[in-house]
């Protein structure tokens, strides 16, 4: 368990953060993430928002990342994204993920650090204002993130690019083969800095679609996939198109499903995709568990949705019940 941290410096003057007692190191073998020794790890938990949302309500503290334990969880993602990223600016960010590794590594969960954008990385049409940023801020972020954690093992994987999507064309042109270049040379320069880092890499279509990797996967090894299988992504009963669509790369390659979940269509904030109920939920974590896949769901909070929790008790919602029930049935 983490306990305590120690700073060592770069030659530019970053710092990274190491756990001087940490959790075990992940490394990618085969299709499974493996702890040292070469234990299969499935990681299991809940995507949280943004450090700076929940700062802004006097959320942001370790009884937020009690909570997510408290439901048996052994990974937390975090997502960060690029507007607030330069508003708050580096050192507020930092000194808050140096927060949540701590407090995460105590009560032994690992942490997943998300780029939280969403749009064409090479066009830069965004989605949203919150999300826009470039390649030069995109390769900094990583930069001072990597050299930040570098050999810290509590921080298990850095999710490079949130949900790549050209919207059907409508945000300009997006090619697997210019992309993967993308990624990859962000790859390149994490691998750099940290060779033991695990990259998590998206499909297209909203992080969806792995089909355009299946015959051009990333040119790096140690490298695991993402999907955001939202309910109305594919119509039920689903388990065909999932397999079509990204869950073949689970027989080659580690893979986070680091977004979904569900709610009625009543519910507050309720949006296409994510309308949908505990039969779209069964199958899905059905599905991970025959593929050894792991998860986390979206979202820890009472008020971005689809709501995990509805109160400041972390009473859970409907969708909430049923997650906070597989947690406490499949991690150990």
């Amino acid at each position: 368990m983490t306990t305590a941290f120690a700073e060592k410096t770069f030659s530019d003057g970053q710092e990274a953060l190491e756990a001087e007692v940490s959790l075990p190191k992940l490394t990618v073998q085969g299709n499974r993430f493996v702890d040292p020794d070469g234990n299969t790890v499935v990681l299991r938990g809940v995507a949280t928002v943004d450090p700076a949302e929940l700062d802004k309500r006097g959320a942001w503290d370790r009884s937020y990342f009690e909570a997510a334990a408290s439901w048996n969880a052994n990974v937390v993602r975090i997502a960060i994204h690029p507007l607030w990223w330069r508003e708050r600016g580096q050192d507020w960010y930092l000194q808050a993920l140096d927060d949540a590794v701590r407090w995460s590594g105590e009560l032994g969960m690992y942490v997943i650090i998300d780029w939280h954008t969403i749009g064409n990385p090479l066009t830069e049409v965004f989605h949203r204002d919150i999300y826009e940023t470039s390649r030069g801020e995109t390769f900094r972020f990583w930069y001072t993130v990597a050299q930040r954690y570098a050999g810290n093992s509590t921080v298990a994987c850095y999710e490079l690019w949130n949900e790549p999507t050209n919207r059907g064309g409508m945000m300009g042109r997006l090619p697997w083969s210019e992309y993967k270049a993308y990624i990859e040379e962000l790859i390149y320069m994490l691998r750099a800095i940290d060779e033991s880092c695990i990259p998590l890499v998206a499909g297209f279509n909203w992080g969806y679609d792995l089909s355009v990797a299946k015959d051009d996967p990333i040119d790096f090894p140690g490298v695991a996939y993402v999907s955001h299988p939202y309910p109305q992504k594919r119509p039920a009963p689903w388990i065909a198109d999932w397999e079509r669509d990204w869950g073949f790369m689970a027989e080659k390659y580690p893979m986070v499903c680091t977004e979904f979940g569900f709610m009625s269509e009543d519910g507050p904030g309720a949006h296409i995709p994510v309308i949908g109920d505990e039969v779209y939920g069964e199958a899905l974590i059905s599905y991970f568990e025959e593929r050894g896949i792991s998860w986390t769901a979206w979202v820890f909070d009472d008020r971005w949705s689809p709501q995990l929790y509805q109160d400041a008790d972390y009473t859970p919602t409907r969708q909430g019940a049923f997650f906070k029930k597989k947690l406490e049935a499949l991690n150990p």
